[in-house]
């Protein structure tokens, strides 16, 4: 909708995404009634999505909460909520299957290949092996902890030290990076019940 507004020369900020209509329709109110007019059912189908995102989104907490407990521990990371914690949890099942923490970055395909010839011993892309939904929701909440609205912490500042390092592909190895640790942290609170300490937990 933002973008359709913006290629008929109409300019809206960036609201939370619960209040995107009401923040529409008040600035459209003063010198665009007609364009408002003519969104304004698609603004209504917005509201009543979001409304039901909210709704379903309560019932995962819940559901959290009452059958799955440990999750309260997974999301005390800032980025990872009952979808992502609850995917984890479901997914991997036992968190004492792995030897050491930083096993599950293979095991869920976030680790990068490696060609082996010779003199030769290049990294490759990630093998993006396992389960690719638990992958997906790593890198965006990686992507988040990276973000302008991620919250300062050890995590945060490693990655950004990566994409800082320059050269074509700096930014999305940082991001594959932090969500290789974010699931070794996460396994880590799982198994050790532990508080989580944003600017003092260092995943391996």
């Amino acid at each position: 909708m933002r973008f359709t507004l913006k290629s008929l020369g109409i300019r809206l900020g960036s609201p939370n995404t619960n209040c995107f209509a009401r923040h529409a329709r008040r600035e459209l109110a003063e010198g665009d009634a007609g364009i408002l007019a003519l969104i304004e059912p698609s603004l209504m189908v917005i509201e009543t999505m979001t409304a039901q995102i909210k709704k379903l989104d309560g019932a995962l907490a819940e559901l959290a909460a009452e059958s799955y407990p440990e999750t309260e521990f997974l999301t005390q990371i800032a980025g990872i909520g009952p979808i992502t914690s609850l995917t984890f949890i479901l997914t991997i099942g036992d968190p004492e299957r792995f030897r050491r923490p930083r096993d599950i970055g293979a095991y869920l395909g976030l680790v990068p290949k490696r060609h082996q010839s010779g003199d030769t011993d290049k990294q490759m892309r990630i093998s993006k092996a396992d389960d690719t939904y638990l992958r997906k929701l790593l890198v965006g909440a990686a992507q988040y902890v990276l973000g302008p609205f991620g919250p300062d912490t050890t995590l945060k500042r490693h990655g950004l030290k990566l994409a800082e390092r320059g050269g074509p592909r700096a930014k999305k190895k940082a991001v594959v990076a932090i969500a290789r640790k974010l699931a070794v942290l996460m396994l880590a609170l799982w198994r050790e019940e532990e508080i989580y300490k944003p600017l003092r937990h260092r995943a391996a």
